[in-house]
């Protein structure tokens, strides 16, 4: 009866908690789970992005962790802080994933502990011990031998986004990532400010094995979430190799820069022949001068080459964009509009990429630029951006009545939605809108995942 007695008290409880992440069964908070139990700890793990969190859950644990991998979860996540604070003053409360740190002084606002950013899950895991005292954070970043992410307790993945096939079938998608920074320096990149240009992989028999378990789970699609799946190419190349071996039903989607895929132009077909079902690259903008200041590495004739690239290897290239930033001009939107529609890339492209406003968050290298701060305000807490006014009203009031329109839309034809923000796009210059040849189409013609949200 007494070793029993004992046993309940030296049990350590924790929660995690996920706001949002596009969708995706969240890897971050799994990869936390694995290292906290592991450590003997009971770890109740809340989606609240796919299941509702009750209050009741703040009440008990002794550490309260909350994931914030990108900016919409962490403004999701502000008053479920505020309340587990207010209701659990005992519990020890952090952050971690890559908006943690750019957030921190905020975060410290609402109550949180401490803060984790890149390589988190040894230092999260140290801290919850109470081993890592008089912790200085190193001028790199760690080297860790991760463990398989363990996702007991998450919604099933049939919660999750799926996989929407040209022939209509939908595939549920299980999300894992085989690598985490990046060798490059983007300007508006929430990435560099904390790996500043630093880049780490996942074993390949971790990404494997959680590969592994989520096919066990039902997946038959696989979203690999680096920021960029070619900043290790023999390493990615190794990765999806093994997982056509084992998997050769299972597809898979990919982030790769223009950049990545001239320089490698020799691995996309192996792309396409190891079950690639789609390639997400971040344009930004068809503008050589705002990829410039962007420092985005390629140009608008890079990527048009990529386009014809990927067409020609039979791999689907998904482009995204700041479509609004302080350089736009109405002209140069319309440019943006029509590009893509003779590119034959309106179907590729969700439509919340065409109302998409550059976010500016705290450590951002756009604030290095006299071109930003000259229209730049104060730091707002609410958006946990840097506010910025284009120097043309025509154009933010473009950007809103797009995004009112898109906002409503999500799930509309995406060719009708493009059309019509092309039409209003138009009217508002002297610029003629160039007449829609192209064939109708019953359904979209490349595959796509579900989930329209993307920041």
């Amino acid at each position: 009866m007494h070793e029993e007695y004992n046993d309940c008290v030296d049990m350590r409880s924790a929660l995690l908690i996920s706001t949002y992440e596009m969708g995706r069964q969240p890897f971050g908070m799994a990869s936390a789970a694995a290292w906290l139990r592991a450590g003997g700890w009971t770890v109740d793990s809340v989606d609240a992005a796919k299941e509702k969190l009750r209050i009741e859950r703040l009440h008990g644990p002794d550490l309260i962790a909350f994931h914030l991998p990108m900016h919409t979860a962490t403004r999701l996540a502000g008053p479920v802080i505020t309340a587990a604070r207010r209701v659990n003053r005992s519990a020890r409360i952090c952050a971690f994933g890559l908006y943690a740190p750019l957030n921190a002084e905020w975060l410290r606002s609402l109550g949180v502990d401490e803060i984790f950013g890149g390589e988190f899950e040894e230092d999260l895991a140290a801290w919850a011990d109470g081993t890592d005292t008089n912790r200085k954070k190193p001028q790199t970043l760690p080297r860790i031998h991760f463990l398989v992410p363990d996702r007991t307790g998450l919604p099933p993945l049939s919660k999750y986004a799926t996989l929407q096939m040209p022939d209509g079938e939908r595939r549920p998608v299980g999300y894992t990532e085989a690598s985490r920074g990046c060798k490059h320096l983007c300007r508006h990149c929430p990435v560099v400010p904390i790996y500043q240009g630093q880049f780490r992989i996942v074993q390949p028999d971790v990404v494997l094995a959680d590969v592994l378990a989520q096919v066990a789970a039902g997946a038959r699609h696989i979203t690999f979430g680096d920021p960029d799946f070619f900043n290790g190419p023999t390493h990615a190349m190794r990765v999806v190799d093994a997982l056509h071996a084992a998997h050769p039903d299972v597809s898979y989607d990919v982030t790769i820069k223009v950049e990545h895929l001239l320089n490698h132009r020799d691995l996309v077909p192996r792309l396409a022949a190891t079950g690639c079902a789609f390639v997400t690259s971040a344009i930004e903008s068809v503008d050589d001068r705002v990829l410039g200041l962007l420092e985005k590495g390629h140009t608008r004739a890079g990527f048009l080459e990529a386009v014809a690239l990927c067409r020609e290897a039979g791999v689907t290239l998904v482009p995204t964009f700041v479509a609004f930033h302080p350089w736009l001009t109405l002209e140069s939107y319309c440019d943006l509009l029509d590009t893509i529609h003779a590119l034959d890339l309106v179907d590729h492209l969700s439509p919340i990429q065409l109302a998409i406003r550059l976010l500016v968050p705290q450590g951002s290298r756009l604030l290095e630029l006299d071109e930003m701060r000259a229209h730049t305000g104060a730091f707002d807490a609410e958006t946990l951006t840097y506010r910025w006014t284009h120097p043309d009203p025509r154009v933010d009031e473009l950007q809103h009545d797009v995004m009112t329109l898109v906002g409503t839309r999500l799930t509309a034809d995406r060719r009708q939605v493009f059309d019509e923000v092309r039409a209003i796009a138009h009217d508002r210059t002297t610029l003629p809108c160039p007449p829609d040849t192209r064939p109708a189409r019953a359904r979209a013609t490349v595959p796509y995942l579900n989930e329209p949200w993307y920041c």
